[in-house]
C-alpha cells in the first residue's frame, strides 16, 4: 500500500522528481534542485522512512516505486522526468520499469540495476547502537557515532536525521532528540535494499547514468546488465568524485542534467 510523501515543489516547466539516497532526505540534492529550476518545475521528495515522509513497516523497491507513482497521481502528472541518486536512483529505475509510459527521461547518479554486498552495516549498528536518553547534544551524538563512522562528512551527513523533540512533547527525564529515520525498519529491510530494481523488461526511453570517477559502485561488469534493462543509456564519468558527486562537482553535475534533459533525444 502507497504513503503519501513529503514533497517540495520549487520552479516552473516539465517536471522533474529528485529521489535521494538512503538515510537521506529531500535536502540532498537541494543544490542540484536550486541549479535547474529556472527551466523544470522540481518535485523533490521524501521516500518512505525518511526524511518527514510516513514511517511504514515494508520498505523495497516495488514498493518504493508505488509510493511515488501515487505521488504523480496525486499531482497530476501524467509523465515526468527523473533525477535519482543511489538509493533514489534504483527508486526511479523501479519505476521506469514498472510504468515506463510514466518517465519521459531517467538520470541515475552513480548507482547501477544490481545487486551490492552490504556496505552500511557500521553505519546502521552506530545509527540504531546510540541510546538516545544519552544524547543531550548534536556533540553527544557525533562521539557516539565516531566509533563507527571514522568521516567527519559522513557523519554530519547522518547527523541530519536527528531532529530536536519539540519542548512541549517531551518528557521529564526523557530523550531531547529523536530520528527521523525510521532506523528499525530500515535495519530489518537493509537486504532488500541491495538488491537490483525488479522488472522482466526494459525501459526504452532516454537515460543517462552519471558515474563518480573514484567511485566503485558502478564498474564495468554492470555495462551488460544495464544495456538490457536500459537500452537507449549513455553513461558519463565526472572526474575527481565519488559517491556524493552532485555535492563534490554540483556545477559539473547540474551542467550535464542539464544537457541531457533538454537534448532532442
Amino acid at each position: 500500500m502507497s504513503v503519501a510523501l513529503n514533497h517540495r515543489i520549487t520552479g516552473e516547466g516539465p517536471p522533474l522528481i529528485l529521489l535521494h539516497g538512503l538515510f537521506g532526505s529531500l535536502d540532498n540534492l537541494g543544490g542540484i534542485a536550486r541549479r535547474l529550476e529556472d527551466q523544470w518545475q522540481i518535485h523533490a521528495l521524501d521516500e518512505r522512512n525518511h526524511g518527514a515522509s510516513p514511517h511504514t513497516d515494508t520498505m523495497d523497491y516495488p514498493a518504493m516505486a508505488d509510493d511515488v507513482i501515487a505521488y504523480m497521481d496525486a499531482q497530476g502528472l501524467q509523465k515526468a522526468s527523473f533525477l535519482g541518486h543511489s538509493m533514489g536512483g534504483k527508486v526511479a529505475m523501479q519505476v521506469a520499469l514498472m510504468a515506463p509510459q510514466r518517465v519521459e527521461k531517467l538520470i541515475v547518479a552513480d548507482i547501477a540495476p544490481v545487486d551490492y554486498h552490504a556496505r552500511h552495516d557500521a553505519i546502521i549498528e552506530g545509527l540504531t547502537g546510540i541510546h538516545l536518553a544519552d544524547v543531550r547534544s548534536r556533540q553527544d551524538a557525533d562521539r557516539l557515532l565516531s566509533d563507527f563512522v571514522e568521516t567527519p562528512g559522513v557523519r554530519q551527513f547522518l547527523l541530519k536525521n536527528l531532529e530536536r523533540i519539540p519542548a512541549d512533547e517531551q518528557k521529564a527525564g526523557g530523550p531531547v532528540f529523536r530520528w527521523r529515520l525510521n532506523l528499525s525498519v530500515i535495519d530489518a529491510c537493509y537486504g532488500k535494499l541491495t538488491r537490483a530494481p525488479e522488472g522482466e523488461g526494459s525501459f526504452e526511453g532516454p537515460v543517462l547514468f552519471l558515474k563518480g570517477a573514484d567511485s566503485a559502485y558502478i564498474q564495468e561488469k554492470h555495462r551488460e546488465r544495464i544495456e538490457q534493462l536500459f537500452p537507449a543509456a549513455t553513461l558519463r564519468i565526472i572526474q575527481d568524485t565519488g559517491h556524493w558527486l552532485h555535492a563534490e562537482k554540483a556545477d559539473t553535475f547540474a551542467a550535464l542534467c542539464r544537457r541531457f534533459l533538454s537534448s532532442g533525444q
